[in-house]
């Protein structure tokens, strides 16, 4: 499993951030202080670290002067929203800058690209009884191919991807490429019919009033 290192002297967005991605099928591990975000990279191994820069103990710049030799991926998350401060986070080898606040769909896709990036993706999904080979583009329902279209089968993987995750219509709307988005178009509720209806997810894969649709799992 994908293990991910959150630093960020806010547990409440710690919190945040660690209930999205795990829910995603990401384990994650935080720490509040900048010190401890050290000790914690020493002791264990990570494929992705979420980094601030105001930091007690030690800030997200010296951290990334740690960091940089392990050629361990990182994304700065932070309130500084400066162009001079995005130049000095990416010039000492982060592989992201998000500001905040942010929207956790756009950062789950930003998590994604970087472990993209690195070939460190998962390869299989799953849900309930429905396993997803991402490269070999094939799935299976309680050991039973289904038969997907290119559509159904990115709009699958995003649900995948985003367990429990309210997704925005116009987020979905783009694995479908139809073209602009409409509010009243229902391209893509055909979509998300037919994906219900194949996978047998009628009440899994649920309508969100005036968002778009989530795929609930236990958690």
């Amino acid at each position: 499993m994908i293990k991910i290192l959150i630093v960020d002297d806010e547990k409440p967005i710690c919190d945040l951030i660690d209930l999205n991605l795990s829910a995603a099928g990401y384990h994650c591990e935080s720490v509040q202080n900048g010190l401890d975000a050290i000790d914690k990279i020493e002791q264990g191994e990570y494929d992705l670290i979420l980094l601030d820069i105001m930091l007690p103990g030690a800030d997200g710049y010296d951290i990334m002067e740690y960091i940089r030799p392990l050629q361990i991926p990182v994304i700065f998350i932070t309130a500084k929203h400066e162009v001079k401060d995005r130049v000095k986070g990416l010039k000492l080898g982060a592989d992201d800058y998000l500001i905040k606040p942010f929207d956790i769909v756009e950062l789950i896709a930003r998590v994604e690209a970087v472990l993209r990036r690195y070939h460190k993706t998962e390869q299989q999904l799953s849900a309930l009884d429905v396993i997803v080979d991402v490269e070999a583009h094939r799935v299976t329902k309680a050991g039973l191919p289904v038969e997907l279209t290119n559509k159904e089968f990115g709009l699958l993987v995003l649900f995948m991807q985003n367990k429990n995750v309210a997704l925005f219509r116009e987020t979905l709307y783009e694995k479908v490429r139809e073209g602009e988005y409409f509010a009243d178009s229902r391209t893509l509720d055909l979509h998300v019919q037919r994906l219900r209806r194949k996978l047998g997810w009628e009440h899994s894969l649920v309508a969100v009033y005036k968002v778009g649709y989530r795929l609930e799992v236990p958690q």
